[in-house]
C-alpha cells in the first residue's frame, strides 16, 4: 500500500467511524429525523418501519465498513458499503430542500454538499486497484489468453493430422511396395 492510501483511507473513514458509533450509541435523535424518509423508503425495500434499528443498522455498517477501509482489508468492498450508508444518512439527515429559514438552509446544503464530496471520494475508492490490474481486465486477460490456446491447440491439430495423412500415404505405399515384391518373389520362384 503506498504512504497515500496509508494516510487517506483512514482520513476518509474517521467521519464515518466516530460518527457510526455516536448513531449507534444514541440513536434516537437520528431517528426522529429519518422517520419520514425510512416511513417512505422501508416498505419498498422490504425493510422493517423502525427508525432507530434502521440508525443503528447504518451506523454499525458505517462502524464496520469504515474500520476496514482504514486499516485497508477489503477497502473496495468496504468503499462500497460505506457508499450505501452514506447515501440514505445524507438525503434524511440533511433535506436542505425542505429548510424555509435561510441561515438552516444554507447550513443544511453545506452539510449535504460535503456528503456528496466524500461520496465522491468512496466512488473513486471502489474503482482504485492500488495499481493492480483490476478484475475487468483480469477477466478479459483470461477470455483471450483461452482464445490463444484454443487457435494454437486447432494449429497443433490440423498440424497432426496433416502429418497423420502423410505417415498414411507413406504406409500405404510402402505396403503396396511389398506387396509387389511378394508377388515379384512368389512369380520368379514359380518360373
Amino acid at each position: 500500500m503506498t504512504l497515500v492510501r496509508r494516510i487517506a483511507r483512514p482520513l476518509l473513514a474517521a467521519n464515518f467511524v466516530i460518527s457510526g458509533l455516536d448513531a449507534y450509541r444514541h440513536p434516537a435523535g437520528r431517528a426522529k429525523l429519518a422517520a419520514p424518509f425510512i416511513e417512505k423508503v422501508a416498505p419498498a425495500l422490504g425493510l422493517p418501519n423502525d427508525p432507530e434499528l434502521l440508525v443503528r443498522a447504518n451506523a454499525a455498517t458505517m462502524v464496520a465498513a469504515g474500520s476496514l477501509f482504514a486499516l485497508g482489508r477489503l477497502p473496495r468492498l468496504s468503499a462500497v458499503a460505506l457508499a450505501g450508508a452514506l447515501v440514505p444518512t445524507t438525503i434524511a439527515g440533511h433535506p436542505f430542500w425542505q429548510e424555509q429559514d435561510p441561515a438552516d438552509k444554507a447550513k443544511q446544503r453545506l452539510q449535504f454538499l460535503k456528503n456528496v464530496g466524500i461520496l465522491g471520494g468512496l466512488l473513486l475508492a471502489t474503482v482504485d486497484t492500488e495499481g493492480r490490474p483490476g478484475l475487468a481486465w483480469r477477466a478479459g486477460r483470461a477470455a483471450k489468453d483461452v482464445k490463444r490456446s484454443a487457435e494454437l491447440t486447432g494449429r497443433d491439430a490440423a498440424r497432426l493430422a496433416g502429418a497423420a495423412r502423410r505417415e498414411a500415404r507413406h504406409a500405404a505405399k510402402a505396403a503396396r511396395r511389398e506387396a509387389r515384391l511378394a508377388a515379384v518373389t512368389a512369380h520368379d520362384k514359380l518360373t
